[in-house]
């Protein structure tokens, strides 16, 4: 019986180890089978050390092909801590061919990593004079860095890259996926120590290279418009001066100038007025963001009269005035309790809608504005998608301030009228004013053209939203008419160019809080008048002196387009436009 005992007991043990070596077998064929890939790939990345290769960024281009944002080749100093057996000789070559401290250089190299950067952006001669040196353990990967060749033009439109290459303002944040590319990668093999294994092969995964960037930016007329800018804030010391130069009709932009600008080689350098602004409670990153500031896009102000375009296309369009109709300016006017002065103190007398506009009377336009009513005035701002961002293809657009309908009692609807108690920014306007001259059809500006595939030459056209109509053609040819009077007649006439029938508006619009003495002095002018091509708005922030738009603000496009029309094919007008 208990030989019986035995021999169970031997078999229930035979039987549980088999169990265990059926189990431990099976467990073998399935890492074997089903997990042989994972552990192949844990096996690899034990034995390999991966280090990245910058994808060269994307090039750009201006409407001629000119190249204003390009890239250098640099290289990249790292080191492999079990790699390097000669950690003195590094360190003394390094800090020497590098200009660093000693002490730097040797913390990063006696510290225990897979890989330890020691610099980037390093010139190329420098990176090829450190490999030819052979240094154990000593990386040299060649990079790229951005630069660009017309240093400070255009500096707010197109930004700049941070030291891993990425967009930081401008069309380089906006394409920044586009223009990056995609990094590749070198693996080289080690042994358990992390140590190169000699004669192994390196294997090497490409970057893909960003794609170009088409831009309709000009360098020419940037350049042009930037010398003018500079020159008139110069003579009149102003606070800064900004000119912005499009297609009414396409919605691209020529030119987009806000002086002062920075220089995009060494953006984070303050300008010397800046740097004496420092305080305790202005940090230099609030600085720096001053500098890099386009207020073309990123700044509201109140426009004052350049907005009595808009208020003359919604009466006309709304029927509620015609060019015949006459008006009386005896200097000022009262509105509920308050009694609105005009820029001419003793008054313009009577004159009709077409002398209104040409001398700019705020009378006039505030009896339009009331003939409009509150109602229908903040329907035609709705309207003329004045409330709305215009979708500009460059961050940080701000968005108009604007009473809420049920605040807009007279007063503030006179106000409006002739442009004040309300603001939005430069560009929301003149993109307005394109869609009110060009037929009435509505645009989106825009600085992309088009985005081309290094690799194979590919091209693809950037598109926009365009198309819908904000007035009818007959308002837009009665407003091209007006303004073509404004300069011809008016005050505008500083604005005039020889051989072309130029249209504009004047704008002198005092700041907030108001009784300082300080304006923004403006001109919007366009051409041809009777079918415009170009449309430019300059302003002039804080000038000292004279002040008025139409003295100071006008000669700045008159000069201009004495220049850029010509250059750009305009034809001159042979015959002047008749009133509809």
């Amino acid at each position: 019986m208990f030989r019986a005992f035995c021999k169970r007991k031997t078999l229930y043990i035979l039987l549980l180890w088999l169990l265990i070596l059926l189990a431990l077998t099976g467990r073998m064929i399935y890492l074997m089978v089903n997990r042989s890939r994972h552990y192949e790939e844990l096996a690899t990345d034990q034995q390999e050390r991966e280090r990245s290769i910058k994808a060269e960024r994307g090039l750009i281009y201006d409407r001629n092909g000119v190249v204003i944002a390009d890239n250098r080749t640099v290289c990249t100093i790292s080191v492999v801590y079990n790699q390097v057996t000669d950690p003195e000789k590094v360190i003394s070559e390094l800090s020497s061919l590098l200009e660093m401290d000693e002490e730097k250089v040797r913390e990063k190299v006696e510290k225990y990593s897979s890989r330890e950067i020691i610099r980037t952006n390093v010139d190329k001669e420098t990176g090829d004079a450190i490999r030819e040196m052979e240094l154990e353990g000593v990386k040299v990967d060649e990079d790229y860095k951005r630069v660009y060749p017309y240093s400070d033009l255009a500096s707010k439109v197109l930004g700049f890259t941070g030291g891993e290459n990425q967009g930081i303002i401008g069309l380089e944040v906006t394409y920044d996926e586009a223009l990056s590319g995609t990094e590749g990668s070198i693996l080289t093999v080690t042994d358990s120590r992390g140590v190169e294994i000699n004669g192994a092969a390196e294997h090497r995964i490409e970057p893909v290279p960003g794609q170009n960037l088409y831009t309709s930016l000009d360098v020419n007329i940037q350049t042009y418009a930037t010398q003018l800018a500079e020159t008139i804030m110069e003579e009149k010391q102003a606070k800064g001066v900004s000119v912005l130069v499009m297609s009414p009709k396409t919605g691209v932009i020529y030119a987009c100038v806000d002086v002062p600008e920075f220089d995009l080689n060494d953006p984070f350098t303050l300008s010397e007025e800046l740097e004496s602004q420092k305080t305790e409670d202005t940090t230099e990153m609030d600085l720096l963001n001053q500098m890099w500031r386009n207020t073309v896009v990123s700044d509201t102000y109140e426009p004052g009269s350049t907005f009595k375009i808009i208020t003359a296309s919604a009466a006309l369009e709304e029927g509620v005035v015609k060019l015949s109709d006459t008006f009386f300016c005896g200097g000022s006017i009262l509105v509920g309790d308050r009694s609105i002065r005009c820029a001419k103190v003793g008054g313009h007398g009577s004159e009709t809608f077409v002398q209104g506009i040409e001398n700019s009377c705020n009378p006039v336009f505030i009896q339009v504005g009331l003939r409009l009513g509150t109602e229908r005035f903040y329907n035609y701002f709705t309207q003329f998608d004045l409330l709305n961002k215009t979708g500009v293809d460059v961050p940080g657009e701000a968005s108009t301030i604007m009473h809420q309908l049920e605040n807009m009692k007279e007063v503030e609807l006179a106000t409006c009228a002739f442009g004040q108690s309300f603001q939005l920014t430069r560009l929301r306007l003149l993109t307005t004013v394109c869609e009110l001259i060009n037929g009435g059809t509505k645009i989106t500006p825009h600085f992309g053209v088009a985005l081309e595939n290094p690799q194979d030459g590919s091209y693809v056209e950037l598109t926009y939203d365009s198309g819908a109509s904000i007035v009818s053609s007959e308002t837009s040819q009665t407003m091209r008419y007006l303004l073509e009077c404004v300069v011809s007649e008016g005050g505008g006439s500083n604005g005039q160019v020889a051989g072309y029938a130029i249209g504009g508006k004047t704008a002198t619009s005092e700041k907030l809080p108001r009784g300082t003495g300080k304006y923004i002095s403006s001109f919007i002018g366009f051409a041809p008048a009777d079918d415009p091509q170009v449309i430019t708005l300059v302003t002039i922030d804080e000038p000292v002196g004279t002040y008025y738009g139409g003295i100071i603000a006008a000669p700045v496009v008159r000069e201009l387009y004495e220049n850029i029309l010509p250059y750009l094919g305009v034809p001159q007008t042979a015959v002047e436009e008749e009133a509809p």
